[in-house]
């Protein structure tokens, strides 16, 4: 299956076999993405899944298209929340990516952003919160309109934790 409209993503995202996945086909799925529902529901149903699916992300931060951009922070939030025991290493590690994304104001990378930083920061890790808060506090000081965006929303919900 090679989901091209919302619909069939949608599909896709609640049938699809995560096992049959390879890296070049979620990159080809990736490039296939027009609206944040159906990439937020295959990340979460299918691509969280594959022992590669933080490469992917991390491939993905620097894509140009505004989606394909979008599907790497999307991932990340939801590994972030199901990898359970994922190590905290793996998730600081995002944070100079969270940060190089943070100045992009596409509306759906930025959100995306946004919410890779605030899953990192609700892990249950004080060294999470703590880097997702500094990371937060850091971009509220930068020229980006977008960054600052991204540094005040995340405070603001890690501090109601």
């Amino acid at each position: 299956m090679n989901p091209t409209r919302l619909g069939d993503q949608l599909l896709a995202a609640l049938t699809a076999d995560p096992a049959q996945f390879t890296p070049p086909l979620m990159d080809v799925w990736i490039t296939r993405f027009d609206s944040w529902e159906g990439e937020r529901e295959v990340c979460l149903n299918v691509f969280r899944h594959p022992d590669f699916a933080f490469a992917r992300a991390r491939a993905w931060s620097t894509r140009e298209p505004e989606f394909e951009k979008r599907a790497a922070f999307a991932l990340l939030a939801t590994l972030a929340v199901h990898r359970k025991t994922e190590p905290t290493q793996t998730f600081l590690d995002f944070l100079p990516v969270i940060a190089q994304a943070a100045d992009d104001d596409r509306n759906f990378v930025k959100k995306a952003v946004n919410w890779g930083l605030r899953q990192i920061g609700k892990r249950p890790s004080e060294t999470c919160l703590t880097a997702a808060l500094d990371l937060a506090e850091e971009l509220t000081t930068r020229d980006s309109k977008s960054a600052r965006w991204i540094g005040r929303d995340a405070m603001r919900e890690l501090l109601r934790r």
